[in-house]
């Protein structure tokens, strides 16, 4: 299931030489929905937009950095199981995979974090590292009984385990959804250029945010900080600070960095829906606090 890397030293602007065969499955799915995606912007409405945004932020800014990353991998914090499964099936409509394929992957990503057996360094380049890991993977999204290994305390969950081998069936659902509510175009931008824009915004937090941007910590990897990619991603760009703290719920460390998923897990804390946060703090916050005790 790992991936093997190349040396350390490769040019991360290209592509690594290593490849071999294209993952054919994923490559024209993907190719349908990029081409999808180009098809939504000639039947643009306000009403396909919104339907859009109101997806892609259940999508991603629930189910993959609320769901996904911070609750059902680092377990930053705990909430009811029905909140859990709802943000898990929430993960599974941005189309990145079941739960127990995305967590597996990316708890390989932090015990090798650019080292050999990564499956998305950027020191094999930062096209392998943004997408190239898909094209070129080796195709286990719903190889159910290999990802459980990565992802035990997931794999114990009937439903997790169901959502996993048939992580695409909720999107087919939502799109006959939309076809009914709003035709084919609201199918074109709810699923198709919502899905491509999803996709490409969290690879950007695998390539973008461990090329480009300030190192807060000194950590074994290259990740790092990076602005843009955290204001589209719901904070997840804050990378630097996840990988020196990785079980911490909180990414966006100082006062500046906006991280949306910190923001909303107090709003749960309010109402009982999250308890038990892991939280990192800056330096700076923890010497006020003891020169204030």
């Amino acid at each position: 299931m790992a991936i093997t890397s190349t040396p350390a030293e490769a040019d991360v602007l290209s592509f690594p030489t290593r490849v071999k065969k294209l993952n054919w499955n994923t490559v024209v799915v993907l190719l349908i929905f990029h081409a999808g995606a180009i098809a939504a912007l000639f039947n643009f409405s306000w009403r396909n937009l919104a339907v859009a945004v109101a997806l892609f932020y259940i999508t991603i800014g629930l189910g993959i950095s609320m769901g996904y990353h911070r609750l059902h991998t680092h377990r930053g914090y705990k909430c009811p199981l029905w909140l859990e499964y709802f943000f898990g099936l929430c993960g599974a409509m941005s189309l990145e995979g079941g739960p127990l394929f995305w967590v597996g992957m990316h708890r390989i990503h932090h015990a090798k974090s650019d080292q050999p057996g990564d499956p998305h360094s950027p020191r094999e380049g930062i096209m392998w590292a943004h997408c190239g890991w898909i094209l070129f993977g080796e195709g286990n999204h719903n190889n159910t009984p290999l990802m459980a290994k990565y992802a035990p305390d997931l794999a114990k969950h009937r439903f997790y385990y169901i959502l996993n081998s048939y992580h695409w069936v909720p999107t087919v659902v939502l799109g006959i959804i939309l076809w009914i509510t709003g035709g084919f175009s609201m199918v074109l931008w709810g699923i198709f250029l919502r899905v491509t824009i999803g996709l490409h915004f969290t690879w950007m937090v695998n390539s973008a945010a461990h090329v480009w941007g300030p190192r807060r910590f000194e950590t074994t990897d290259t990740s790092r900080n990076n602005w843009w990619v955290a204001m589209v991603t719901f904070g997840e760009g804050w990378h630097n600070n996840h990988h020196a703290h990785p079980t911490s719920i909180r990414h966006g460390l100082a006062w500046y960095e906006l991280d949306h998923s910190w923001y909303l897990v107090n709003i749960l804390k309010f109402f009982g829906l999250a308890w038990d946060l892991k939280v990192a703090k800056l330096d700076s916050e923890i010497a006020v606090q003891r020169r204030a005790a």
